[in-house]
C-alpha cells in the first residue's frame, strides 16, 4: 500500500486516506468490530466492502475535510484514522474525530501523537481557532487522552447515545487555539 507523509510524527505519521483494496478491507473490519464502534456511534451499523468503499470514496473527494490514516512510522502499518470535519471557515472552526482500529496500538500514545499533529495542522496551517469533539461518557480512556492533549470539557447532553440497551451522555469538549502549545510536526521546513 502506498502512503505519503504529509505530517510526520515521532512514532507516526498522517497519511491523506485513500481508497486503496487493503483500506477498505481493513476499515469494514474496524467497523464491524463493536470495540472499534462502541465509542463511534456506529455499533447499529453494518458495514459492508462495497459501503465502505464508497464512504472512502465520498469522503477522498470533499475538498471539506482533512480525513487521514494514521500510520505506524517504523513499518508502515495503518493502525487508525483521524480527521476534521464539519468546517467553519468564518468562525473558524471545525470538529476532530478518531479512533485506533488496531487494538495492538491501543493505550500506547499513538491516538495522543495523532492529536497533537492533527491540533498543530490545524492551528498552524488551516488558521483555526477552535477544535471540537464528541465522545460517549463511558470512554474514560478517550476523555483522559482529549485532557493531555489540552483540550477542555464544555459541556454535556444527557442521555443522548443508545447503546447495547443503554443511554448515556455524550460530553461535548473543544481547544482553542491559543491553549494549543507544542512542535510535533517533524517533516516541516520553516520552524
Amino acid at each position: 500500500m502506498q502512503y505519503f507523509k504529509k505530517l510526520v510524527g515521532d512514532r507516526i505519521y498522517l497519511s491523506p486516506k485513500g481508497v486503496s483494496d487493503e483500506e477498505i478491507e481493513k476499515f469494514t473490519e474496524w467497523m464491524n468490530d463493536f470495540l472499534v464502534t462502541d465509542y463511534t456511534g456506529r455499533s447499529g451499523q453494518i458495514t459492508t466492502l462495497i459501503g465502505e468503499k464508497e464512504w472512502l470514496e465520498n469522503s477522498a473527494k470533499d475538498t471539506d475535510k482533512r480525513n487521514f490514516n494514521i500510520i505506524e512510522l517504523e513499518n508502515n502499518k495503518l493502525i487508525g484514522t483521524i480527521g476534521l470535519e464539519h468546517f467553519n471557515w468564518i468562525g473558524r472552526s471545525a470538529v476532530l474525530g478518531i479512533f485506533i482500529g488496531d487494538k495492538d496500538y491501543r493505550s500506547n500514545g499513538y491516538g495522543t501523537e495523532a492529536i497533537k499533529l492533527l491540533l498543530e495542522y490545524g492551528f498552524k496551517y488551516l488558521n483555526l481557532h477552535s477544535i471540537r469533539l464528541d465522545l460517549l461518557s463511558i470512554n474514560e480512556r478517550a476523555h483522559k487522552c482529549y485532557l493531555k492533549c489540552g483540550f477542555k470539557d464544555t459541556g454535556r447532553s444527557r442521555d443522548e447515545i443508545f447503546l447495547n440497551g443503554k443511554y448515556y451522555d455524550k460530553l461535548h469538549m473543544d481547544i482553542l487555539e491559543n491553549e494549543f502549545e507544542g512542535d510535533y510536526i517533524r517533516n516541516k521546513n520553516i520552524i
